[in-house]
């Protein structure tokens, strides 16, 4: 392995940094000026900032013209409570890095490293820390930027660490491995009034309380099959937290969930049915939008056949266990542009979930996450 205990403590301490000082989507301003003086530090031959956002790419050039290669790690933060009495643990209230994306900025800071002590023999390697994965926009937001038009990657290759898989075990497999999935917001509106007169106004208490239960119901199946849907209620709340007044307006958001993209359009319409079906007749004016939308991701054969060769070589246990996975990751956009593909890099079996408030990246996955990319552009660039 090319790092020393040395370098693994610096970036171990460089990822503890990243964590205790989080920002989320959109946000990552402070993050992506950490990024580029690494990426500066580490002899990057071009450095791109403010990619669809706050992404950076860092490019390294190889020796003669070829492929070009780009690993993928994400920059944002969750908006949640960190409930940990670790001495790294968020400084900032209401935002953690609670999916491990700091740790996946480490891995790639390792790789940068190593290709500053050696130079691909051929073709390129682009390094991008996208910004705003956690809200499904910044993937999107990074291929409409123009400047992403002037590296064109034949492969994209990206990690993602995983909980409940044993530690630095890898799950990788061709074709589906993250569901789509969309955030639903269904505004209802009525009339207020006064609470002693709740037949003067018009309210969506009936409208939404059947839609909490109905909403749910509209799921399919628990396999990820072609016929799989999800109905989550994440949020709901109705009126002002008042005693003196009968509500006039609610909202419930819901993520919708299925394998392919093409579901997902059956499933939004059967959702917007039942929306207006239970408020007919009910007076209540209705307004939908959707945030957060995340296309279903699919690994290409071809860049899973380069990962497993290079998981091979460095004697790394893999399999496709537990795939493929219900959670989003808006990773598959590239698969439009690349041939893409992502692996999963396990947390430990019993170690915290992602999103959980006591999460924390597993620092031992540095090495490990940084070794398997390595030898993927050596075995496709030399």
């Amino acid at each position: 392995m090319f790092l020393t205990e040395n370098d693994l403590n610096e970036l171990v301490a460089w990822r503890r940094h990243l964590h205790a000082v989080p920002e989320l989507s959109g946000q990552e301003a402070k993050t992506a000026e950490a990024v580029r003086a690494r990426l500066q530090a580490a002899g990057a031959d071009r450095i791109v900032s403010g990619l669809g956002g706050h992404g950076v790419l860092g490019i390294y050039d190889g020796r003669e013209s070829g492929p070009t290669i780009m690993l993928r790690a994400e920059l944002d933060a969750l908006p949640i409570q960190e409930k940990s009495q670790l001495k790294h643990r968020s400084l900032i209230a209401g935002k953690a890095h609670l999916c491990g994306h700091d740790g996946h900025m480490a891995i790639l800071a390792a790789v940068a490293q190593n290709l500053s002590q050696q130079r691909p023999s051929r073709g390129r390697v682009a390094l991008l820390f996208q910004p705003a994965e956690e809200d499904g926009s910044g993937a999107a937001a990074v291929l409409a930027d123009a400047r992403f038009e002037q590296v064109r990657p034949d492969f994209v290759f990206a990690l993602h660490n995983l909980p409940g898989l044993g530690l630095g075990q890898v799950s990788l497999a061709e074709g589906l491995v993250n569901c789509a999935s969309q955030g639903m917001q269904i505004r209802l509106s009525g009339r207020t009034t006064h609470a002693s007169n709740p037949a003067l106004g018009i309210s969506p208490k009936d409208a939404l309380a059947r839609l909490l239960l109905e909403i749910p119901a509209l799921g399919r199946g628990t396999e990820l099959d072609d016929d799989f849907s999800m109905l989550t209620v994440t949020h709901a709340r109705l009126g002002e937290p008042a005693f003196g007044i009968a509500p006039g307006f609610g909202e419930l958001w819901a993520t919708l969930r299925t394998c392919t993209d093409m579901m997902m359009e059956r499933l939004r319409l059967e959702a917007e049915d039942l929306v207006r079906r239970v408020t007919a007749g009910e007076g209540l004016s209705t307004e939908i939008a959707y945030r957060d939308v995340f296309n279903h991701c699919a690994n290409d054969v071809d860049a899973v056949a380069q990962l497993r060769s290079a998981l091979d070589a460095e004697g790394v246990r893999h399999s496709a266990e537990g795939l493929p996975l219900r959670g989003s990751e808006d990773f598959g956009r590239f698969g439009s542009r690349s041939k893409s593909a992502m692996f999963f890099l396990g947390a430990g079996k019993e170690h915290p979930g992602l999103h959980e408030p006591n999460y924390d990246f597993p620092d031992q996955l540095i090495e490990v996450g940084a070794r398997i990319f390595i030898r993927t552009i050596r075995n496709l660039l030399g």
